[in-house]
């Protein structure tokens, strides 16, 4: 991939993973952990075997937080699978035609092919060094542009159905399903060609379609939210998703939650906020994910832009074969030996004009300066001190943070959510992450690093 540059035959039954899949007729059966029997009718099911959907058998939905959270090792193609599950019961909900619900069923589905390993753990990575995200990768791999497969590994398998072949059998438009990713973005420059009622002809006149996909109230958050709360064992994903599917609509070509839902939506948003303090953003997962990142960074240009065709078990690999430091960090995570947090600045002690500033902090280059300054006044080696500046990132890894202008309807009248609800106005300030800045170090150097840190960090 330049990133500067722009039917199979089936078994019975298939046991991978946490899910088995059992033929019935023309379709089949999916027994999910999270949402029970998901029904897959047969124009999907390509697109289940597909090259590019197999491959998040082996990418960790949850990255690393696997060393805090024993039991959260469920996989992202579970996680597209509950997404298009969740994505089957908005459409039916909202009783879209089936061309509508192909579309976002399918975008739900492959929403996350170009997750690299390791999920949202070299997102800044990317985005720092090529400028773009998982979801262009995605968008890249739905339209053909680029695929995961090398040319080694296709003649192994002797081809394989990919997603473009997949969707073309179904007559369904790649560019619309990869317009689909990016939100109402992207509705301007797509074109729709499905038939539909008055006032809602035009691609930009269906917004509802993206909204479902990506938005503040899509299939994509509703599921991962249930399902990192359920592996994780934490209380705080829980979701009423009968109550919101019973109280979506359309209206105007926009997804709407009628008044009686807003508590069910105002919940969504506190079991978000909540996942992000307690799991997603946990001190210790975060460490792990800096110091796998630093050693990725390490690799050639060229190699970093291979890693989004590899999994979690290869990449680690691939790190332990290159020696010295990406080695160590390997290792090291591979038995969690991990750093350990030996200063921090906590949001409290930042003043609001101070934000500008902290998030100036978290770019790759002002990092690594920062971390070696700190090193050489500890004495340390500068590869084991490694600097956390989540304000920077989370725009880049879940942009939605921030999204809670969903629209409630009351009889003829639409709000906004924030204009009713003080739980959405105080989420919306809210920032996720309890430290604005943290250094983190081999736990025999805390002490002394801890010092550096104070006279080298100018807040």
């Amino acid at each position: 991939m330049d990133f500067g540059s722009s039917m199979s035959s089936y078994p019975e039954i298939l046991y991978v993973a946490m899910l088995s899949m059992t033929v019935v007729g023309d379709y089949k059966v999916i027994r999910d952990s999270v949402h029970g029997s998901v029904r897959v009718d047969a124009p999907y099911l390509g697109l289940i075997e597909s090259n590019e959907l197999q491959r998040l058998y082996g990418v960790h939905q949850l990255g690393l937080a696997n060393l805090v959270y024993p039991g959260a090792n469920h996989t992202r193609l579970e996680h597209s699978l509950g997404a298009f599950a969740v994505a089957g019961r908005m459409s039916s909900s909202l009783q879209l035609n089936r061309d509508e619900e192909a579309l976002v069923r399918c975008a739900a589905l492959l929403h996350d092919i170009g997750h690299l390993p390791y999920s949202h753990t070299f997102e800044m990575v990317l985005h720092e060094q090529f400028g773009i995200d998982h979801v262009e990768i995605s968008k890249r791999l739905i339209t053909g542009k680029d695929t995961v497969i090398s040319d080694a590994e296709k003649r192994a398998l002797g081809g394989g159905i990919t997603v473009v072949d997949s969707l073309e059998e179904q007559g369904v438009q790649a560019d619309i399903v990869a317009a689909l990713l990016s939100g109402v973005s992207e509705l301007d420059s797509a074109q729709m060609t499905l038939e539909g009622g008055p006032g809602q002809s035009h691609f930009n006149g269906r917004r509802y379609l993206a909204q479902m996909v990506s938005g503040p109230v899509d299939a994509d958050q509703i599921d991962y939210l249930i399902r990192d709360a359920h592996y994780t064992g934490v209380a705080y994903g829980v979701i009423d998703l009968d109550r919101l599917l019973d109280t979506i609509g359309i209206f105007n070509g926009d997804l709407v939650v009628d008044r009686g839902g807003a508590s069910a939506v105002e919940g969504m948003l506190v079991a978000r906020a909540l996942m992000f303090s307690t799991v997603y953003f946990h001190k210790t997962v975060r460490i792990a994910e800096l110091m796998l990142a630093k050693a990725v960074e390490e690799l050639d240009a060229g190699e970093i832009e291979n890693v989004f065709r590899m999994t979690d078990s290869s990449l680690l690999s691939h790190l332990v074969a290159q020696g010295g430091y990406s080695q160590e960090m390997a290792v090291r995570i591979k038995y969690r030996r991990l750093f350990k947090k030996a200063y921090a600045i906590a949001n409290a002690q930042v003043k609001e004009d101070q934000w500008d500033d902290v998030d100036g902090l978290g770019t790759i280059r002002k990092r690594r300066k920062l971390e070696e300054e700190i090193a050489y006044k500890a004495g340390i080696d500068p590869g084991h001190v490694l600097i956390d500046v989540p304000s920077h990132e989370v725009p880049v890894s879940e942009p939605r943070m921030s999204m809670v202008d969903i629209r409630i309807t009351d009889g003829d009248k639409v709000r906004l959510l924030p204009r009713m609800s003080p739980i959405a106005q105080a989420l919306q300030s809210r920032r996720v992450h309890e430290w604005a800045v943290m250094v983190a170090c081999p736990v025999e150097s805390a002490e002394i690093v801890s010092r550096a840190a104070q006279k080298v960090i100018p807040l």
